[in-house]
């Protein structure tokens, strides 16, 4: 085309930048480097060998990797993709994953050598969490929650160079979901952040449809390449022994006095939102809930958060119109949100970040939380063990509990001869002033925050008292628990959900 006659300034437009070529290198918006003038870009995306696409990705020192963890402990993507960094030779890597897990055990090496010095997550459990405790990586790790992660992304408080997505459904083009394939996993809310900020976005998958894929989650304007692998994981990795309700008799008498503090609060009623967490005792409180329900009369607007089979259940049953489900928590929840056009998903965004223009979190009446340890400010430890040791961290704990009406925990006050409240919590996670009511096996404490709940459940007859009369309680049967022994080493630092720090952790100190 011969040069065009055109003004290089316009009054009212700005600077002409004029046409030059329909793929101009230098005009061309896409992420991805076109080849040639190919009317189907889409061919240059798809990959068949990780590792040669690793080889082309042009990757360097110090650069952020994101993950995401819908497979739980059936992932596989994760240590595939660390171990063709490791072969590479780089070094100094940032693993942002939104959760870590026991399979992800080969990032411990990888930590030793220097490969992996910072880790990003909202949760570790598992030798990662060990080795991080002990003061292998090189750098604090950051522990920040569900909703706090994606603002962070979004913000730029985390640059992700490459985010690398376990599809269990693509096409050649870069559509993906989580509900194709022989590794379906559901919803993939958490890596919704990741597609739309990282640099390079890079979709693996073992199972690749006709274009276009349907249905679709995460969008191919918004995926560089699609690489296939053998398999991404094993889908019965994503249920857990966290995933399942308690049988102890504690735990139910728990759970039954909890159902009796709803009924007190008042929020039981028509258009009720509900969430609970996946331990034992908040699934059971799930079951007693469902009971009342149905016998009330009582449907609910929606359920929210890692979906598990009792809660698509209650669903199916007419109790809740829909659910937002931002991951599966089981196999059965995977296929509602295959079939079922109320079970929709949210991106971790949607679900709980505190500075978008709107979080599902904020529609929440009532959550249902655990805890590990809290103390007489009624902050709640779910980051820590009792040893010190990172055994978990918030995940949507402290989202909820900020978002709620009511934020109830649940837990026994005594459990393997350690108390559950302490003078203070060794590490906190969620801040106290979020939370409402402490159901124990032997009593409840409300937040001297809430002093209108507290009158509540008296009125309802229920056993209402201090949290310091239970930590006297525990401490009768157990004894003053000793303080931890730590080093003055710093080994996680945990932001709350706004991005402000809560609390660090830190390294625990080896017995000689």
């Amino acid at each position: 085309m011969d040069k065009l006659n055109l003004p290089e300034f316009i009054e009212g437009y700005g600077p002409v930048i004029p046409y030059t070529g329909v793929f101009d290198p230098d005009r061309v918006k896409d992420k991805v480097a076109r080849k040639s003038k190919s009317n189907h870009p889409d061919d240059q995306k798809l990959h068949q060998d990780l590792s040669a696409l690793m080889n082309q990705l042009n990757l360097k020192d110090g650069m952020t990797f994101s993950f995401h963890h819908h497979l739980r402990n059936g992932d596989f993507v994760l240590n595939l993709v660390m171990a063709e960094v490791h072969r590479l030779g780089l070094k100094d890597i940032r693993v942002a994953a939104s959760s870590l897990f026991p399979c992800h055990a080969p990032l411990v090496a990888m930590m030793e050598d220097g490969t992996v010095t910072d880790i990003h997550t909202d949760y570790m459990s598992g030798p990662v969490a060990e080795a991080v405790s002990q003061g292998k990586l090189k750098n604090p790790a950051v522990m920040t929650t569900h909703g706090g992660r994606p603002r962070g992304i979004a913000q730029g408080d985390v640059h992700i160079d490459v985010a690398f997505i376990a599809a269990p459904g693509a096409d050649l083009a870069g559509n993906l979901n989580g509900v194709a394939g022989p590794s379906a996993c559901g919803t993939l809310g958490y890596a919704i952040a990741d597609a739309a900020y990282a640099d390079i976005v890079v979709a693996v998958t073992d199972h690749l449809e006709p274009y276009p894929l349907c249905p679709v989650e995460i969008t191919e304007n918004q995926v560089d390449f699609v690489v296939e692998v053998n398999s991404i994981g094993d889908p019965k990795g994503i249920v857990s022994g966290t995933t399942q309700i308690t049988k102890d008799p504690i735990g139910l008498k728990i759970a039954a006095d909890t159902q009796k503090v709803l009924e007190a609060s008042g929020l039981l009623e028509d258009g009720l939102s509900f969430q609970t967490g996946a331990g034992g005792i908040s699934l059971a409180v799930a079951k007693e809930l469902e009971l009342y329900m149905k016998d009330q009369g009582i449907r609910g607007s929606f359920a929210s958060g890692g979906i598990t089979g009792s809660i698509v259940q209650m669903m199916e049953a007419g109790l809740f119109r829909a659910l937002w489900d931002v991951q599966c928590f089981d196999l059965e929840a995977v296929q509602s949100y295959r079939k079922n056009p109320n079970h929709m998903a949210m991106s971790g965004d949607l679900y709980g970040n505190p500075h978008n223009k709107g979080a599902v979190v904020n529609h929440l009446d009532i959550v249902i939380l655990g805890a590990t340890e809290m103390d007489k400010d009624f902050n709640v430890n779910v980051t820590t063990g009792s040893t010190g040791m990172i055994m978990g961290g918030s995940g949507g704990h402290a989202d909820t509990a900020a978002g709620a009406k009511l934020t109830v925990i649940v837990s026994k006050l005594v459990s393997a001869r350690i108390p559950l409240i302490k003078d203070r919590v060794t590490t906190i996670t969620t801040p106290g002033e979020t939370v409402d009511v402490l159901v124990t096996d032997r009593g409840i404490a409300v937040n001297p925050r809430r002093p209108e709940l507290a009158e509540a459940l008296k009125r309802a007859g229920l056993q209402v008292i201090t949290i310091e009369a239970l930590q006297g309680e525990a401490e009768r049967l157990t004894g003053k628990p000793q303080p931890i022994q730590t080093t003055d080493r710093i080994v996680a630092v945990v932001e709350y959900r706004d991005g402000s720090v809560l609390d660090v952790v830190y390294q625990v100190k080896v017995p000689e």
